[in-house]
């Protein structure tokens, strides 16, 4: 009689969990196991890269990770699929029907059982019941997002470059992002970056000048998981580039090309960008009885494992991690999540073994925020050294780049990782500059 595999199933191929499966892949392989990745999108791309697609500094094409070649390569199953509930009693998890754009369906509801189940789903944008937002912002949580945003600043820049060829010399495109943390901040940075560039690509009167760039951040300062002095400088590069920061401005209500504030004005916008907060997605609350937190999600022991179900695990932005003697869940970061990945693996090997599982140790390595080619700034070494390092300029730029060139070594392993960052030095010189289609 054939025995069973093990079955270890990971639902959503973001950093953390393409970075766990390929771990768990080159372990196990597919002799007594069987790793299963499942995501809704059939490729991967890294989430702080969003806002260069978004602005058309990157073509996604070159960069992104496809699901199935990866499997293949590190001996994982990928399931294009959505999750939709849970039944621990029965370890299974059913995924929604696969729908095309006609509405025809692809992949009809499926049931997936497992041994181990890791949730890696992400955040989406925290609206904080502010009304419109739904309605009247767009958002940069994934690649269609992204591509999206491209396609109606393209259009808005189009119709702008065509009013002054016609005799509107006032003609504008007007953006408001709202929220001040790394995605808001590095987003208002990059549309000058491209908006400077554009004039070669067929919009001959159209440059930075034509662009007016509003960012409206809650708080008394934008980027506050940085020093305040940073923040400052981060403020004043914007400041110098033409973008308009507006910061302690609390935004009460979104209205079609308008963003209403506390004061009782408004901002007129031809495009908004919400990159205010994150949460949990809102099906988390029907997808099973795991314990929630009020923004949705899921809370799980120093181990990573839910507080409900020894074998279901979560990380990354789905994830609510209170460790002993902190005030402060983990925070939702990138190096949040790749800390997980290599934790959730640990555990996972050592749960099959018999052996005590270990607790996470979150370690603060700083934080750095780039304003396109223009600057960057930052802290490193947050926990090491006790205290932090300041960085800003050529040196921030080049750890900056860095943290790439490691997600890329995470996904892809040591040689074919460092490969690829070969080939990306030779991509940044013959790519083009803009994707603009």
């Amino acid at each position: 009689m054939t025995q069973r595999k093990t079955q270890i199933v990971v639902v959503g191929g973001g950093a953390g969990g393409l970075e766990l499966v390929r771990k768990l892949g080159a372990r196990y392989g597919r002799k007594r196991h069987d790793i299963i990745l499942i995501d809704r999108n059939l490729t991967h791309i890294w989430k702080p890269l969003l806002h260069e697609v978004a602005a058309g500094s990157l073509d996604a094409n070159l960069d992104e990770v496809g699901y199935g070649g990866h499997a293949v390569r590190w001996g994982y199953r990928f399931f294009n699929g959505t999750i939709e509930s849970i039944d621990r009693a029965a370890r299974t998890i059913t995924t929604a029907p696969l729908i095309d754009e006609r509405g025809d369906e692809i992949i009809g509801r499926h049931s997936i059982r497992y041994d181990y189940l890791v949730l890696a789903i992400g955040g989406i944008s925290n609206d904080f019941g502010v009304p419109g937002v739904r309605e009247h912002a767009m958002f940069l949580e994934d690649r269609p997002q992204a591509d999206r945003f491209r396609q109606k600043l393209l259009n808005a820049c189009l119709r702008t470059n065509h009013a002054h060829q016609t005799g509107d010399a006032q003609a504008r495109v007007r953006v408001s992002i709202v929220g001040g943390g790394a995605t808001g901040v590095e987003l208002a940075a990059e549309l000058y970056n491209a908006a400077k560039a554009l004039r070669h690509y067929g919009l001959e009167v159209f440059d930075e000048t034509k662009l007016e760039v509003s960012l409206i951040e809650a708080g008394p300062r934008i980027l506050p998981a940085l020093d305040e002095a940073l923040a400052a400088t981060a403020k004043l590069e914007l400041e110098r580039l033409g973008v308009r920061v507006l910061d302690s401005t609390q935004v009460t209500a979104l209205e079609d090309r308008r963003v209403r504030i506390g004061d009782g004005t408004s901002i007129d916008a031809d495009l908004i960008v919400w990159a205010a907060g994150v949460k949990g997605a809102e099906e988390i609350k029907t997808m099973s009885d795991l314990e929630l937190t009020r923004g949705n999600q899921i809370v799980v022991r120093p181990t990573l494992q839910s507080k409900a179900d020894d074998r279901i695990y979560a990380l990354g932005d789905c994830a609510s991690c209170l460790l002993p003697g902190r005030e402060r869940p983990i925070p939702p970061r990138a190096q949040s999540a790749h800390q997980m990945a290599s934790l959730v693996f640990t555990n996972l090997v050592r749960a099959q073994e018999g052996k005590p599982l270990r607790d996470f140790v979150y370690q603060d390595h700083g934080s750095l925020v780039s304003l396109s080619r223009f600057s960057t700034v930052g802290s490193l070494m947050g926990n090491l050294i006790g205290g932090r390092m300041f960085v800003q300029g050529w040196i921030a730029r080049t750890v900056y780049t860095s943290l790439y060139r490691m997600h890329l070594i995470a996904i892809h392993g040591w040689w074919r990782g460092t490969g690829l960052i070969l080939i990306g030095h030779v991509n940044q010189i013959v790519r083009p500059k803009l994707k603009l289609h």
